[in-house]
């Protein structure tokens, strides 16, 4: 709304002092009120109030409304008691407007105070019982679905359950392989250093049969595993929540936990064990190798002695972990698989929180698994 003398060239709007009150004059409108701010900031106002007279604006838009507005509020807050006289009815009309619409838009509102430390500890706190709480909601789901599973064998796809073994164990081997191999070298010969000060060269059987079977070698697999299988768990279900695939799915009569979580959970839950077995005998042999380079014990002498160090119990206990790593990995890649929103960077970012994730949970467990057997004696 602006009068129609506002359509010719503006004329400047401007405040000048005359007979004790502030005169407001020219064209408050866009073009109008450009560089009035330097022009506002010379003026000296009294600090005993101040009394706007607006008879002398000749036209007046939303735009030069709001100046207006905000020069009465800045004086209030400076101290200086404001107030707008004669001013013509239309453009005391379009006044009222602006301030209605401003008040309801909340621009007066004062600026939102910055949380301190302690809320934002709160509120960080908050956001990470949430995300726990929808994991466990997806787990005790995920558990629902396998009873039923149990119950009706039938509906079980056995294709997609091979598939994933094959992706998730044969083609691990490799990598699982070298890695394992290069840890029982690095085992050996780090402890071999410090055994052979003492010539007790012939502990070292002990050092990495125990130490790579018990703990490193299960440890180590889930790790690789998490890295590379539950990330692809992650990137391909997000990509589905991408493209709306799992929203298809479900249109069709597919439940998505049956069909993507189950035969993921199955595959992995059989294919970390042995890919843990795998790790075990590569890492031993790695330690061999080192042993005969360096310290002298050769292989007869290695496998004469490691059965009398490694016991069923300690080989069963490292390979018992991996299920429930395997059953980490798998649930935790899937459930923030689900949680991708938006596009690509959503699925990279919930690939990097579902690595980070399945590595904390796996090295937790495995050191509540230590403290557990500790206590009861093994």
């Amino acid at each position: 709304m602006a009068d129609p003398s506002s359509l010719a060239t503006p004329s400047p709007a401007a405040i000048r002092y005359e007979s004790n009150q502030f005169r407001c004059e020219g064209d408050w409108t866009l073009d109008g009120i450009e560089g009035l701010g330097p022009r506002l900031q010379a003026v000296n106002w009294p600090a005993d109030g101040v009394e706007l007279d607006g008879s002398g604006i000749g036209a007046i838009d939303t735009t030069g409304a709001l100046r207006l507005l905000n020069l009465i509020a800045e004086l209030e807050r400076a101290s200086h008691p404001a107030r707008l006289v004669n001013l013509r009815e239309e453009h005391r009309a379009l006044l009222d407007l602006v301030r209605e619409r401003r008040v309801s838009a909340g621009a007066l509102a004062a600026a939102p105070v910055p949380p301190g430390a302690l809320e934002r500890l709160g509120r960080r706190v908050l956001y990470h019982l949430n995300g726990g709480w929808a994991f466990l909601t997806f787990v005790g789901e995920a558990a629902m679905a396998l009873g039923r599973l149990a119950l009706r064998p039938g509906r079980f796809r056995w294709r997609v359950l091979f598939s994933d073994i094959e992706t998730a164990g044969v083609r691990a081997l490799p990598i699982i392989a070298l890695l394992s191999f290069m840890m029982g070298v690095v085992i050996a010969y780090q402890g071999g250093q410090q055994l052979a000060f003492y010539g007790a060269n012939i502990f070292i059987v002990e050092l990495v049969a125990l130490t790579m079977l018990r703990e490193l070698a299960p440890l180590i697999t889930a790790i690789i595993v998490a890295g590379r299988t539950g990330s692809s768990y992650t990137a391909q279900i997000g990509t589905m929540q991408v493209t709306e695939e799992v929203d298809a799915l479900r249109t069709i009569g597919i439940p998505p936990m049956d069909l993507l979580v189950l035969p993921k959970l199955l595959a992995l839950t059989v294919a970390l064990p042995l890919l843990t077995v795998f790790a075990d005998a590569l890492s031993v042999f790695g330690g061999m190798v080192m042993a005969q380079t360096l310290f002298g014990v050769d292989f007869s002498d290695f496998l004469d002695r490691l059965p009398k160090v490694v016991t069923l119990t300690s080989f069963l206990l490292g390979v018992g972990k991996a299920p429930v790593f395997a059953a980490i990995i798998a649930l935790v890649g899937c459930y923030q698989g689900f949680r991708v929103r938006g596009g690509a960077d959503s699925v990279g970012r919930q690939t990097t929180v579902s690595v980070v994730q399945s590595i904390f949970l796996v090295i937790a467990a495995d050191a509540l698994f230590s403290v557990v057997l500790g206590g009861v004696g093994l």
